[in-house]
């Protein structure tokens, strides 16, 4: 790989300065698994397992456990915020800590708390690990009693995307507003170690190679958004460490790689990505941009854009997206010939053939806000988080093939295994 390149030397103290003002203005008033969406590699699951799919309710703070294939039914719920009042009483108790809970449901919680960013199940299927933004912690939530095992306060005031360990021992968390990662033994809570990334951690990814990749995407909550004011976005920058001793290796400033591609005129913020099987091409989605970006790993090189049809309903007003989102979900088929795209603010999602990156039909679907890979690797299953409900689309013929409903504005979607006999928690 081409050696570790140093950030490129942006205004972006005067950036953060900006963010932190902004988020106090707002709360004055109130004051995988290795690559995302591919089959788990997970060891083989234990006798008296099953594979399910874990739904993120996020402003529900419940998880809908539903079948990984077939018709995708619903198994059963969990509720991840089981100590809502505890948490409440000490957030309100705490002025610092108010000021960014009420942030949160002002700005990248369009008007609610954020419960649950992110899940993982245990090895061995007996627990969910779930990240709470609003809370900022991460819980580990034991599935047959619905009771908590152990709480990690991520640094900071808000949690965010997470990976697992191809193993899956350890859980990367990003600590969003401390700009960190932690990697968390998945069984204990206890912190392995962590490392520095850009401002705004969100995607990690483990690949087998050994190493850690997080994407920084800044701040995305102010309404600073027109081009000439992306400078006021931050350091935005995917770190990778080594994920043993978790000391940094490599960092892409894909601002540089964008502009010697010819495309200056996009945002290099990162947003969810997918890797190719052998690992060697790097597909990700970037604020504001309806389409993709495809990345030689080798090379170092942004080597094809693809743009996506717009919705003609969609507002062109850039402020209106939510969270910088254009689009937002990407995963990849297993054998790594389709892509999948979640067209967040233009209310589809269709499948991409990644030879030729021409897309298959368009699905309609409210507000698509991830895209992951059913169990069989038959399907590409994306939350319509403006319809509260999954829907799983067919890679090979680029059609719909099942919804379930699901609660209130679904978001992260994670393959896992469960106890065989699981039917909801009894905390549920």
């Amino acid at each position: 790989m081409p050696s570790p390149r140093t950030p490129s030397a942006r205004p972006r103290r005067l950036a953060a300065a900006l963010a932190v003002a902004v988020a106090l203005v707002a709360t004055a008033g109130g004051t995988g698994s290795a690559a995302p969406g591919a089959v788990t590699t997970e060891a083989p699951a234990a006798a008296g397992l099953r594979e399910a799919m874990f739904v993120g309710n996020n402003w529900d703070g419940t998880a809908d456990v539903i079948a990984a294939q077939g018709d995708f039914h619903r198994i059963g719920r969990v509720n991840v915020i089981p100590d809502k009042e505890e948490r409440l009483r000490e957030i309100y108790l705490n002025p610092i800590k108010l000021a960014f809970f009420l942030g949160v449901r002002s700005g990248p919680g369009e008007g609610h708390d954020q419960f649950v960013d992110d899940m993982y199940a245990t090895p061995d299927g007996s627990s969910m690990v779930v990240s709470r933004p609003s809370f900022a912690d991460v819980v580990s939530l034991d599935l047959r009693t619905g009771r908590i095992n152990w709480r990690f306060p991520v640094a900071g005031y808000r949690a965010d995307h997470m990976a697992v360990s191809p193993d899956g021992t350890r859980v990367a968390v990003s600590a969003s507003t401390a700009n960190t990662v932690h990697v968390l033994d998945i069984g204990t809570g206890r912190e392995i170690g962590s490392f520095t990334t850009g401002d705004k951690p969100h995607e990690n990814v483990f690949t087998s190679d050994g190493l850690l990749w997080n994407m920084s995407i800044g701040e995305v909550t102010t309404a600073l958004d027109a081009p000439w004011l992306d400078w006021t976005k931050g350091d935005r920058r995917i770190t990778v460490v080594d994920a043993t001793t978790f000391r940094t290796v490599r960092v892409i400033d894909m601002r540089e790689r964008l502009d010697a591609f010819g495309r200056g005129d996009l945002s290099d913020a990162v947003r969810p990505v997918a890797f190719t099987p052998d690992e060697k091409k790097l597909y990700l989605q970037v604020s504001f941009y309806n389409g993709l970006l495809e990345y030689d790993v080798t090379t170092d090189r942004i080597t094809r854009a693809k743009v996506l049809p717009g919705n003609p309903k969609t507002d062109p007003d850039r402020t209106t997206w939510v969270n910088d989102s254009r689009h937002h979900g990407l995963s990849m088929s297993p054998d790594g010939s389709k892509l999948c795209v979640a067209g967040t603010m233009d209310d589809y999602a269709t499948v991409v053939d990644r030879a030729t990156l021409q897309e298959g039909p368009l699905v309609e679907a409210s507000k698509p806000y991830w895209a992951t890979v059913s169990g069989d690797g038959r399907s590409c299953v994306i939350s319509e988080s403006g319809a509260d409900r999954v829907t799983a689309i067919d890679f090979a013929t680029g059609r719909r093939v099942a919804s379930v409903d699901v609660g209130d504005h679904p978001q992260r979607v994670r393959l896992a295994r469960i106890p065989a006999d699981w039917g909801g928690s009894s905390g549920s």
